[in-house]
This record gives structure tokens, sequence and C-alpha cells, in this order.
């Protein structure tokens, strides 16, 4: 049976944790991990923790919750920490305040990855929600049929929350801390790179399996987050390409 492996980043997320912890308990897959990455909150951020990890004991036995508090590096360091506590099959990252859209989210996930090779990459849609976890929209940029690592010169297809990668891919392609808004687009490509190397499945649920927090860092840091995608679209598909799509993004948006 596969194991799915949930990494939640924590700090000072009293505010907006809850509503994520509790889209976890309603999940009915029966074989998860949830790790949890806390910086050192100051606020209830770990009490809120342990109360999750009695009702986890309650409803889901199988589960598996790790607690980890201490002091990080920033966003990206904290998301390699968990990946290194990752024991599961597949993983994905949760951060406080995103929750799945449907009970069904996990279960949904494990089917599509039930084949022989198990494929690299498990993805599907998002909807955007404000603060309170109302939904907003549909998110504009959506996941292409046949994803490849080619798919996100056109932008991030796939958010990095419906993005269930094959955990030994994902832990040989640590994210690169030398990027502080925008690691994940460049460690979603590189391991759509170790996909198509190993000649193996990206499989599309065709289904919304995430609900976004849109006041996530990149919101925060729009224009840093930005000039970071920018960089690393240039590194991964050459600078004309990577100079071209962007003047075709602005042509798009005017359009609009």
């Amino acid at each position: 049976m596969i194991r799915i492996t949930v990494v939640t980043i924590t700090y000072n997320a009293a505010a907006v944790l809850q509503r994520t912890l509790d889209s976890l308990l309603c999940q009915d897959y029966s074989h998860v991990e949830h790790v949890i990455v806390d910086g050192a909150s100051k606020d209830q951020t770990v009490k809120m923790v342990e109360a999750y990890q009695t009702q986890v004991a309650a409803l889901h036995p199988n589960w598996v919750v790790k607690l980890k508090s201490e002091p990080d590096g920033g966003l990206y360091d904290a998301m390699n920490k968990g990946l290194e506590r990752t024991t599961g099959d597949y993983v994905v990252f949760m951060n406080a305040g995103d929750c799945f859209a449907t009970s069904d989210v996990l279960s949904m996930v494990a089917n599509a990855a039930a084949h022989d090779p198990h494929p690299a990459v498990v993805y599907g849609n998002t909807d955007i929600v404000d603060n309170e976890g109302k939904f907003l929209y549909k998110r504009h940029l959506q996941p292409p049929e046949k994803l490849t690592w080619k798919s996100f010169r056109q932008g991030m297809l796939v958010c990095h929350q419906s993005f269930y990668a094959r955990t030994d891919i994902a832990k040989a392609n640590k994210y690169d801390l030398k990027y502080r808004h925008s690691a994940d687009v460049k460690w979603c490509i590189e391991i759509m790179k170790e996909a198509e190397k190993r000649k193996l499945a990206l499989v599309n649920t065709h289904a919304t399996l995430t609900r976004y927090l849109r006041e996530g860092d990149t919101t925060v840091h729009h224009r840093a987050s930005l000039m970071e995608r920018f960089r690393v679209m240039g590194e991964e598909y050459g600078w004309l390409t990577t100079l071209a799509m962007h003047v075709w993004f602005i042509i798009r948006k005017v359009k609009k």
C-alpha cells in the first residue's frame, strides 16, 4: 500500500494552521505520514500540533505524525528538513493555511500512483482561498493534460501543493537555498527532468487537489519572487527562451 507523506512548515502560524490540520483529519486514506517542521514558534502553534497528534491517535491509528520545532534558515531550509524526515512513497508540501480540496484527495493520489513502475509525479488543479479559507477563484495557470519539465516555460502550471513527487526522486533533489522565494519552481522542474531520464510517467488526476492560501510567500514577496523565477527559468531553459516567454507573458496580460 502506498504511503503518502504530507510535510507542513509552520512558524507562528496559529491563526491559519487549524484549518490545515482539520483538512488532514478529514482525509479518508489510511496510510499517511504527517511531518510538521516548526521554526520555534512563539505563539500557540506547537500546542495546536500536540492537540492534533492526540486527535490523530484516536481517529487515524495507522497514521504517523512527526513534529520538530527548532530554529531554521528559512522556508526552504525547513522544507529540506521535512524531506529528510520523510519515509512515505510520495511527498507533498501542505503548509499552514493550505488545505486539501476534498476528503478523498489522498485516496485519489494513491490510486493514480498505483502503477508499476510508480509514476514520478501525480498532479492536479488548485483553488485559491482567502485568509478565512473561503473560495476566491480557480488558479489562473491550469495544469496541462501532458506535463513535462518543459511545461514550466509557460509559468508554474502546477501549484506546488498539488504536485506529489515520488520520495526517492524528491530526496535526491533538495531545495536550492540560494533562492528565497522560488526554490519550489526549480525543485519541480528538476524532479520532472529526472522523470524524463528514468522514463517515468507524470500522472494527471484531472481533479482539484488543493485549496491554496492566496497570501502565501510568493504573494507577499511578489516582485522578488518574479525576479527569482526569471533566474530559475533562465538557468533551466536558456536566457533567450526565457526572455521571449516573458515578453509573451506581458502581451498575454495586456490582452486580457
